[in-house]
């Protein structure tokens, strides 16, 4: 094969590893709200490190624990009993090496008097990594699109496409 040849081939794998990192990180994120909605904690849990955090807003969750535990309280199994929808918006992934950035909406969508209706809108910022195991969430942060300051920056830090 030609050298000329090989540096192509060489570029097109790269290509497609970037792009099936970057679809393996849309993917995982978009699990979290079928997995959450459905209760499945520890399969909730198991998208994130075992030292990963979930920031949202005043409430910080720090590894599977939590994280699981935040799926299994009496609150969250109210929201699922009653009907709610964890939407998580497409995301805008930025991979880099081992390391992944992606940035999207969210909605929680409950249901009301027989009704459905938003009941919060966030920002969210996943900081991710590539492991053994594949790509596991190492932070997420989420705010709530109220008008603090916050959220909007979490959202500026999309990046344009190339």
């Amino acid at each position: 094969m030609s050298s000329d040849a090989e540096r192509r081939l060489s570029a097109l794998e790269r290509r497609v590893a970037e792009l099936e990192d970057e679809r393996a990180v849309a993917r995982l994120v978009a699990s979290y709200g079928p997995l959450v909605d459905s209760g499945s904690a520890e399969a909730v849990a198991a998208l994130w490190e075992p030292g990963g955090s979930y920031d949202v807003d005043e409430l910080v969750l720090a590894g599977h624990e939590d994280i699981a535990a935040m799926v299994r309280s009496t609150a969250h199994q109210r929201w699922i009993d009653g009907g709610c929808a964890h939407l998580v918006g497409p995301p805008q992934v930025t991979v880099s090496g081992a390391e992944a950035t992606a940035i999207c909406h969210s909605l929680m969508v409950v249901r009301t008097g027989g009704r459905f209706r938003v009941h919060r809108a966030t920002a969210n910022r996943w900081r991710l990594r590539k492991g053994p195991d594949g790509w596991r969430v190492t932070t997420r942060t989420n705010r709530v699109l109220d008008g603090r300051v916050g959220a909007p920056a979490l959202l500026a830090e999309a990046q344009p496409p190339a």
